[in-house]
């Protein structure tokens, strides 16, 4: 009777139940549930304080620090420089469906690395600046081909370079130096992979042929490396028997030889003969011009840079007349030179730049452009645009003298030009840091880490600073700037912002100008082909709005079919009242400036207001952001706790009153206007 008893169903449940409980209450773990047992398994997670039982992790108000949510999901997971150290659990990271990105750079996690490979769907995994250590499986990627981006710099890994980083098919960033990997480096060379360190590590052996391409500094201080990029050659040993080394080589062999080296002999002659021709004409010619193409020779200017593709393609160029680049010599009766607009920067002549090392930079929508480092040292960045063929030379040299005397601290203006029907050079000042685009979408170094609310606020008053004055200085023009975008606003010390490439708009050919200029993305612009310096503030719009997203607005892409609508994103935010999910989560970490940063989002918002007559005057805008409080520099920093709030009492406008703002501009009062650049190219890739 007992045992029919256990077999009765009610206890039978019972007992079925009593099994699967654990699984089930696994199964059913919410987000919140698995980072609340991650924060427990951390040493002294203060800085994690706003996860806290009975508070949402993705809430619209106060977000739990360090996470990105998509659609109320827990998609990122960014503990950036927090002093973190422990066993993270990675069984809690594990209930987390909707997890796609791991940072923990500059922390203090150590030991072999976590079995994150179980995280199947991961596409971002970032441990820089740790102390991991001991060898990494070679099979560790075998289960994540989803994964994208691996940052695994300035940690203590050993033993080889996992194999199996060549079998991920989506791979685009890999950065492993300053470790301690040996041996040789497996055979990766995906198509798509766009980013590459592998520097300060004991590497060995010949580089993979996919990896060619990439820049020398790409494998610096492995002293073990050889090949052509090293000017050292790869010895390959081949065992002789003693029999072989003992066999006599025949007289058919011996026949053999001779030949070749006669042939040989004479290829050596030829080679002499032919270089001493070549010298005798070169001799002859005299002047040597511009930047030339190598298929159209006649009205360019004389700099030929062959076979580029992707611009680090060829990374380490030697010079304009080595390797990359060839000169081409002109006749005696027609000196040119270049044309200075300004002498700050000291004199030099286009002999000069031709001379000087130079590699490319980058494509922009207006040309290509080149760092040229001249004998003196001096080291500026030569512009080539091709589609000006509707100014003559008195009409171009006039609009350049125009733009030469400029002089603001946030613009950089051209310091020379020079004139070739075909084609026109501009020379700028080179600016080291690179763009505000390199600095937001490529740069993961200390300058991205930097980047708090308080240099982003610096950056964009100083663009709009520089916008207010082109629009003062070129007011007779239909568009000041015309090309206003994040790569053409470059990045000086101390996150002052130079912004570059404007007032060229009357100059580039009416056929080629709405996929020249960002301001042809305005609205007015895309349906009626009209636009006004309201196109310019439209632009403004667009830069603003991505420095506070830190997204890619795929209004930068002619096609639209990349990056982030970042205007219609923002619109349909504000409308919902959740303002705060798209700000940027590595300038969030505090709640102390966020509701100044949602005002500078309304006024992003505003600049690319549809319709011209609703945008906001460029000199509203000014005035608007000058309210904006950025709050003292080192009290911005990832400091988070459930209690803050937002401090909008130290702004001069309240929430109310940029709501007030945002209607007036509905009825014509206040308008913003902004400003477009051209792809300076500084590192993009």
């Amino acid at each position: 009777m007992a045992i029919l008893f256990l077999f009765k169903p009610p206890f039978f449940l019972y007992i079925i139940l009593i099994i699967m409980f654990p699984w089930m209450l696994k199964a059913y773990m919410t987000d919140a549930d698995a980072l609340l047992r991650i924060k427990k398994s951390l040493n002294d997670p203060e800085p994690l304080d706003s996860w806290k039982l009975g508070t949402q992790p993705c809430d619209e108000v106060i977000r739990w620090v360090g996470l990105v949510c998509t659609n109320g999901i827990v998609s990122n997971l960014h503990l950036k420089s927090m002093s973190l150290s422990g066993n993270i659990d990675l069984n809690a990271l594990s209930q987390m469906p909707g997890l796609r990105i791991i940072s923990l750079e500059n922390n203090s996690f150590s030991g072999p690395i976590p079995e994150f490979n179980k995280l199947g769907s991961l596409k971002g995994l970032y441990l820089s600046r740790n102390q991991y250590s001991g060898e990494i499986p070679p099979d560790y990627f075998a289960n994540m081909n989803s994964l994208k981006k691996i940052w695994f710099d300035r940690n203590k890994f050993t033993g080889k370079i996992p194999s199996s980083i060549a079998q991920l098919p989506n791979l685009l960033e890999l950065h492993l130096e300053e470790n301690q990997f040996s041996g040789q480096i497996p055979p990766i060379g995906q198509r798509s992979l766009q980013s590459l360190n592998l520097s300060y590590n004991n590497l060995t052996g010949e580089i993979p042929t996919g990896l060619i391409r990439f820049d020398a500094s790409s494998f610096e201080e492995n002293p073990g490396l050889c090949g052509a990029k090293f000017g050292k050659v790869c010895h390959i040993k081949t065992p002789l028997t003693a029999a072989k080394r003992k066999e006599k080589p025949s007289k058919k062999f011996l026949r053999i030889e001779y030949l070749l080296m006669l042939v040989s002999l004479i290829i050596l002659v030829l080679m002499v003969v032919g270089i001493f021709v070549l010298a005798r004409r070169r001799k002859d010619n005299s002047e040597t011009i511009g930047i030339m193409e190598r298929n159209n020779l006649e009205g360019s200017v004389g700099l030929t840079i062959c076979s580029i593709g992707r611009p680090e393609a060829i990374p380490g160029q030697q010079g304009f007349g080595a390797g990359q680049a060839s000169l081409l010599a002109k006749k005696k009766a027609a000196a040119v030179d270049l044309m200075l607009l300004n002498n700050t920067k000291g004199v030099f002549r286009l002999s000069d730049v031709l001379k000087a090392a130079a590699e490319v930079l980058g494509n922009g929508s207006l040309g290509s452009s080149y760092k040229a480092t001249m004998s003196n040292g001096m080291t500026v960045v030569v512009k080539r645009l091709k589609e000006m063929t509707l100014i003559d030379k008195n009409g171009f040299e006039g609009e350049m003298m125009k733009l030469g005397r400029l002089n603001h601290p946030n613009i950089l203006s051209p310091l020379a030009c020079h004139y070739r029907k075909q084609e026109k050079l501009l020379i700028y000042d080179y600016i080291p840091t690179g763009s505000l685009l390199y600095l937001l979408h490529g740069d993961r170094g200390e300058r991205h880490a930097e980047l708090n609310w308080y240099a982003r606020l610096k950056i964009i008053q100083g663009i709009a600073q520089g916008m207010g004055y082109i629009h003062t200085e070129l007011a007779t023009l239909e568009l000041p700037h015309g090309n206003l975008k994040s790569s053409n606003v470059l990045i000086g010390p101390g996150y002052q912002p130079l912004v570059v490439d404007f007032g060229l708009h009357p100059m580039i050919d009416k056929h080629y100008v709405a996929n020249a200029l960002a301001a042809y993305k305005a609205p007015e612009a895309v349906e009626n082909r009209q636009v006004s310096p309201k196109s310019d503030v439209y632009c403004l719009g667009i830069v603003i709005l991505e420095v506070l997203t830190g997204k890619f607005p795929s209004q930068y892409v002619n096609s639209g079919q990349r990056g982030t609508d970042v205007v219609q994103w923002v619109k349909s935010a504000m409308e919902e009242r959740r303002e705060v999910e798209l700000l940027d989560p590595e300038i969030t970490g505090s709640s102390k400036c966020i509701g100044e940063m949602r005002k500078l989002l309304h006024i992003g918002a505003a600049c690319t207001e549809s319709d011209p007559e609703y945008r906001v005057d460029i000199r509203d805008v000014i005035c608007s952001i000058e309210n904006i409080q950025g709050g003292d520099e080192r009290a911005i920093q990832m400091v988070s706790s459930l209690g803050d709030r937002y401090d909008d009492a130290a702004s001069t406008i309240s929430d109310a009153s940029y709501l007030s703002f945002a209607a007036e501009a509905k009825t014509g009062n206040n308008e913003l206007a902004q400003r477009n650049n051209d792809t300076f190219g500084y590192r993009v890739s």
